[in-house]
Formats: C-alpha cells, structure tokens, sequence
C-alpha cells in the first residue's frame, strides 16, 4: 500500500503518524524529536511535566509552566523541521495556563482528551497552532463540532479517535468496557467519518481523522488507512525505543509482559484505565494508600477519598521505581520484546505497510 503524507492545514508529515502522548514524563522532547525527525508527528505529554524540577513538591503550578516550556524549546532544537505538539488532558487543574504556555512558545499541534476542551479554539487565538479533540465517539465528535463552530466560528484542525484498546485513561465507562463488546474502532471510526462529513461540507473545511488504540503493526495502520483514517496514533509501541525519555527499568516492565498481566482499572481522575497488573495495583485494591501530599494536579481527584495519588505512581514509575508505580499500556503492548531506535521502529512499520495489498 502507498502511503500519503498526512496533510494538516500548512504542516505536513511525511509519514502519516502521530506518536501519542504518554505522562508523567514518558514522552518528552526527546522521544518527540526523534518521531518528529523520521516525518512523523511527535507528541509531548503535558501532564505533571515539571516532576523534575526542584521546586515541583512546593509550586507545582509554576514548575509544570516553566518545564513544558523547556521541553518544547528543546524537541524544536533537536527537530527544528519536524512538527512538534503537546498532549494536554483538560482534567487538569492547569489546563488553560499550559495551553497558552505552549502556543508561547511556537507549539504546532494541540491535543486534548479526558474531557471536552471546550474553550481550546479560544486559547491559540491568533497563533498557527492546530488543535484536535481525543474522541471516543461519534457523538462526541459532533458536539465538539458544533461548540467550536458556533462559539468561535473554528472547526477542529483533525481529530483523534480512540477506540476501547487503548492505555492510559479511556473515553468510557468502567461498565461499557467489561461488558459491552461493540465499542471496536471501525465501529467508532466509521461513527466519527459520517459525522464529521456534514461539517466539512458545510463549511468547506477539511478534517483530517486519526485512528488510535490498540494500533501496533504495519497491517493495522494499513487496515485503518484503507477504512477512511488519514494518519493513525500510537502511543505504547514508541515506549520500548531508546529514545524514550522513560527509565530502563520502566522499559523492561512492558518486554517483560504478558497478556494475562494488562487489565482495566479505576483510576483516580474518575476515568478507568489499561494498565499493567503489577505489585502496586494489587496492594493498592487491598488498602487506600494515605495521600501525604496532593498536588493539585487533577479537577476530579479528591485526596480525601481517592485511593491513592495518580501524580505519585506515575512518577515513581518513570523514574525507575516501577514496584511502587502505575504502568498504563494499550491491549498489544506485551507484544513488545526488544528496544529498538525511533528510526528503526518506523522503518518497520512503513514496510510492513508496504507489503500490504
């Protein structure tokens, strides 16, 4: 199979990947730089982004500002041609502070799940930056569209949709994941197409849709090209790579999985998610863990009854502490048994799409 660039308004990628977003610190500018360098579209993740900086225990706020800002400066230096973005999940406490910090600083591109982002278009008012709602229907995609449209006369830029397969935090209820079976991505996908498809003839704008979760081959990407995706997301395969800004040890935890080893969990910002099985999440579905700290990071996230700090697991697991961390992974990531360079992967996966019929 040919594959086209993925055109969105003047930025074009050459290859028609988004590698998403994965937090706390798990893609960066460096992991961003390398995607963006091989023609794709590297994606930092915004969430808690400042955990490094020595004053993140005592002004969070600020830290995540200034690090975000870092980062971004430093994937533009690594890729000045690439095309660089940034994950921003709108459960954030921050989310308004950090958008309009990185269209500061010259972002290209804006994505935003775990909620509406219903005042985005107005936050890169006047700026080139692109923006894209994650959605996880079609129904979704529509409101979005219609609120954007007749708020601020602006349609999205592209949109991601994610299916029921991915890791991280997931766009439905705990319910419709153990129980309903028709929550599959061609589903939706096909949903979010026809929906979308009256406002682009409408206002004669073009929006470009993103296929994501549970994506992993060469074949899958060509499988959701030929169903009417212009480019696909991926988030879990980019983390076994050297560029990935995560840990060895956190590496080492998704070559070491199993299948039997991801399940689906309550996470603290309100929203289940897939994640690996490990030693925390059993102790910490036995007993709370006392939160000692909150930081503040999460609208939903109340430290008086949540059962442990989301913030904290997740920090501990990408700096190496993966016993006592949250490792969030899509359905194929136990497929993963090497590490393997950026270059390398999407080398891979441009000729396992080749060889498609």
């Amino acid at each position: 199979m040919k594959i086209s660039p993925l055109q969105i308004g003047n930025l074009e990628a050459k290859i028609p990947i988004i590698q998403g977003g994965m937090g706390i610190g798990v893609s960066l500018s460096k992991l961003a730089a390398a995607v963006a360098n091989e023609g794709g579209i590297g994606i930092i993740s915004g969430v808690q982004i400042g955990f490094n900086e020595e004053d993140f225990e005592t002004n969070s706020k600020e830290a995540n500002i200034r690090a975000l800002k870092n980062e971004i400066r430093k994937s533009k230096k690594l890729s000045p041609l690439g095309i660089i973005g940034v994950n921003l999940m709108v459960a954030m406490n921050n989310y308004d502070e950090m958008a309009k910090a990185a269209v500061e600083e010259g972002i290209d591109v804006i994505i935003s799940g775990a909620g509406i982002p219903k005042n985005l278009p107005d936050l890169v008012k006047g700026s080139k930056t692109k923006i894209a709602p994650i959605v996880s229907s079609g129904k979704a995609a529509k409101i979005i569209c219609k609120l954007w449209y007749d708020k601020y006369s602006y349609l999205p830029d592209f949109i991601v949709v994610e299916g029921s397969e991915a890791g991280g935090h997931l766009g439905f209820n705990y319910e419709e994941l153990i129980e309903n079976n028709d929550l599959t991505l061609e589903k939706i996908l096909k949903e979010v197409i026809e929906e979308v498809k009256y406002f682009e003839n409408k206002y004669e704008k073009n929006i470009p849709i993103i296929a994501a979760g549970g994506i992993y081959t060469g074949k899958d990407i060509e499988k959701y090209l030929k169903l009417g995706a212009h480019g696909v997301q991926m988030a879990t395969r980019f983390i076994c790579t050297e560029e990935c800004d995560a840990h060895i040890n956190y590496k080492r935890c998704y070559l070491e999985c199993k299948e039997e080893n991801i399940d689906i969990i309550k996470s603290p910002v309100g929203l289940p998610g897939r994640a690996i099985i490990n030693n925390f999440i059993k102790e910490i579905e036995k007993n709370r863990d006392e939160i000692d700290r909150c930081y503040g990071c999460l609208k939903k996230c109340n430290p008086k009854t949540t059962i442990y700090c989301i913030s904290k697991a997740l920090i501990n697991a990408v700096r190496g502490n993966v016993e006592e961390g949250l490792l969030f992974i899509g359905s194929k990531g136990y497929k993963m048994n090497k590490i393997v360079t950026v270059k390398e992967l999407i080398e891979e996966l441009i000729e396992e799409v080749k060889d498609c019929e």
